[in-house]
């Protein structure tokens, strides 16, 4: 099974979201044969649950993320995945610094949208192996373009009104769409009218 992690700061607000956005994004698309997603800070808050203004947003996009409990990134975490997506640039480079050999592997949501969508389009069978040579490519266009966009980063809500979480919702919801997309082509008619998930290899 192939695995996703997202990063943030404290992994109590971002990459929360972000991964029940995925999540929700994955299963249905690919029913119980989705790509595992899982979350993590740089400096997580141990145990610590979403905020509750994070948990109210998510809930607004149809996500639960109730029970979410916040973990540091470690290097078994970021060795275990195939694909790390960073909601800002400094979280990428920090990783990237404590682990080169990822470095490959290792982006921010937006970044890797912008990689992705240049690409030839996804075939109809697309699987949950199908992200591993478009990550590939990416990173390879990357090195060709190393320029920065000034759009780089989600903001960190923390702290804000629920105003400034709804607008990071909002947010993270399209790009977390957009990335689908970029990776694994359009969903399937089916899956985009909201029938159930169809089985892995169906």
């Amino acid at each position: 099974m192939t695995s996703i992690l997202v990063v943030c700061t404290g992994n109590i607000c971002r990459s929360p979201i972000a991964e029940g956005l995925l999540k929700a994004e994955l299963a249905r698309r690919f029913g119980d044969g989705a790509p595992r997603v899982t979350s993590a800070g740089t400096a997580g808050w141990e145990g610590s649950p979403a905020t509750p203004e994070g948990v109210a947003a998510a809930a607004e996009l149809g996500v639960d993320i109730s029970g979410h409990r916040a973990r540091k990134v470690r290097g078994e975490l970021l060795r275990e995945a195939d694909l790390i997506v960073c909601m800002a640039g400094e979280h990428r480079d920090r990783l990237s610094v404590q682990l080169p050999e990822l470095a490959g592997r290792t982006f921010t949501l937006k970044e890797l949208v912008r990689l992705l969508e240049p690409q030839p389009a996804v075939s109809a069978d697309a699987s949950p192996w199908t992200m591993a040579p478009r990550i590939a490519r990416a990173h390879a266009m990357r090195q060709i373009d190393p320029s920065v966009h000034p759009d780089e980063d989600i903001a960190d809500p923390l702290g804000q009104p629920m105003e400034a979480y709804r607008a990071i919702g909002w947010e993270l919801e399209e790009w977390v769409s957009r990335l689908t997309v970029g990776l694994y082509g359009p969903a399937p008619t089916g899956a985009a009218a909201g029938e159930p998930p169809r089985a892995a290899g169906a």
